[in-house]
């Protein structure tokens, strides 16, 4: 293993995240700020509780989640679309770094983006609405396997990517219709039967489920089955990914 390799492509992404501040952290913290200010203040007082808590602690962890996701897939994404698009990325194929080096590079930068994120915002959520852990393990479990699996998720989306217009149509097209319909501001057992079983078919759900009962101890599904449902996301991305690299497909060609 190339450590100075993988040191070396990690660090450059997060020097970018420096460079980039106020699109990287400031952006997103404010954007979800005002989902608390919205949701959990205005709307939040006119519903006294959810499942035995406040409505903006209810949302909390989804708004979490939302945000982990969001920037995970984008950085994930965006790492490897750039040095394709500029050309600098034949640079590093032709050094002596093998592709599991490059993927700890740029998927470990995206990953750490990600949970630097969700950590400010957990914080920042403390602010507006009394948060309780009950599981806090867990809830590092699920921050880093949905970091790392969605970071794989941005970069699988990344290297299959031809134009801008292709990098961008999963995250604004796919995902937030997955995320709102994945019970963040509502459990989905106040959904009509069929939209319940439409449900459970949205990968979304298991995520903010699980991380929600690693709160409060309540969730619409199984933690165990929502961490299941991690692994089987996590393992289809590697072996995308691998079937990638392998054949060098939008890589080499």
């Amino acid at each position: 293993m190339n450590f100075e390799a993988v040191k070396s492509i990690y660090l450059f992404e997060m020097a970018r995240t420096r460079r980039t501040l106020l699109q990287s952290v400031v952006s997103p913290v404010i954007s979800t700020s005002l989902y608390f200010i919205v949701f959990g203040a205005a709307i939040g007082t006119k519903i006294q509780t959810m499942e035995g808590v406040s409505y903006g602690a209810f949302i909390t962890p989804g708004l979490i989640m939302l945000a982990l996701l969001g920037q995970c897939i984008s950085n994930g994404s965006f790492g490897i679309y750039f040095p394709k698009f500029t050309g600098t990325i034949y640079e590093v194929l032709s050094a002596p770094v093998a592709m599991t080096e490059i993927l700890l590079g740029y998927v470990g930068a995206a990953a750490t983006k990600g949970l630097l994120i969700g950590v400010i915002i957990l914080f920042t959520a403390s602010r507006f609405v009394p948060i309780q852990i009950e599981h806090p393990l867990m809830v590092v479990v699920f921050f880093l396997l949905t970091a790392v699996t969605f970071s794989l998720f941005g970069f699988l989306i990344g290297i299959w990517a031809g134009n801008f217009e292709q990098l961008n149509l999963i995250p604004m097209l796919v995902v937030p219709p997955l995320t709102f319909l994945g019970g963040s501001f509502y459990p989905i057992s106040m959904l009509p039967p069929f939209w319940q079983t439409v449900s459970h078919a949205n990968p979304v759900l298991y995520l903010i489920s699980g991380f929600r009962w690693s709160f409060y101890g309540k969730s619409d599904v199984n933690p165990l089955v929502s961490l299941g449902m991690i692994a089987v996301f996590l393992a289809l991305c590697l072996g995308v990914l691998g079937w990638m690299f392998k054949t060098g497909h939008r890589l080499r060609n």
